[in-house]
């Protein structure tokens, strides 16, 4: 879905500047130019970033656990 009409950013777009390194809201302005017009869309972007970003945690959360083994 398009984020940022003036600058036809998307939430892939956003999404993939984030798995590519960006690490803020800041970051993937910079990186995509989203909101950096009208800025209109800057709640969205806002939260598809907050959204991303804590997907990536809570999955690197999960792997974070080393398995627990059984002697038998």
């Amino acid at each position: 879905m398009y984020v940022c009409l003036c600058q036809g950013v998307t939430d892939g777009q956003i999404r993939e500047a984030i798995y590519e390194g960006c690490c803020s809201y800041r970051e993937v302005r910079e990186a995509t130019g989203v909101a950096t017009q009208c800025g209109k869309c800057a709640c969205v972007a806002k939260q598809v970033v907050r959204e991303t970003l804590g997907d990536i945690q809570s999955a690197q959360a999960t792997l974070a656990y080393p398995a627990s083994f059984a002697i038998a």
